[in-house]
């Protein structure tokens, strides 16, 4: 398969790639390895501003190049931006940019799905 260079780029290049520790880490998955796609946010959020602001996120993924790809975006591109449930572009944009076949389409509601339970979970110990 052929893939565009700004999926090229964050699928070798994943800067995002990782887990968070410490305090007040959020975290959120879905999908299941079974299924073929599993995706994993890690996010730390804060708090002590009126707007609660992404201060750092991560991603661990067992997907395909477009899955890996596209959480990486969204790990580098949602820091700094409010903690909000929704990711920072909507699902058709993202496959759009990410040139993903319209096949995979429930790969990325994955992505979405876990994004979602991360920002939405409590804090971590």
């Amino acid at each position: 398969m052929n893939y565009n260079n700004l999926t090229t780029r964050h699928f070798e290049g994943a800067l995002a790639a990782g887990v968070l520790t410490g305090r007040r880490v959020r975290r959120g998955a879905a999908g299941g390895r079974a299924q073929g796609t599993w995706v994993q946010f890690d996010m730390r959020i804060d708090s002590s501003k009126p707007v609660q602001t992404l201060e750092a996120v991560r991603f661990l993924a067992f997907a395909c190049p477009h899955v890996i790809a596209v959480s990486d975006w969204i790990a580098q591109t949602a820091l700094g931006r409010e903690a909000k449930p929704v990711l920072p572009e909507s699902v058709q944009s993202l496959r759009e940019r990410f040139d993903v076949p319209i096949e995979k389409l429930g790969r990325l509601l994955i992505v979405e799905d876990a994004w979602i339970a991360a920002v939405s979970s409590p804090y971590r110990p």
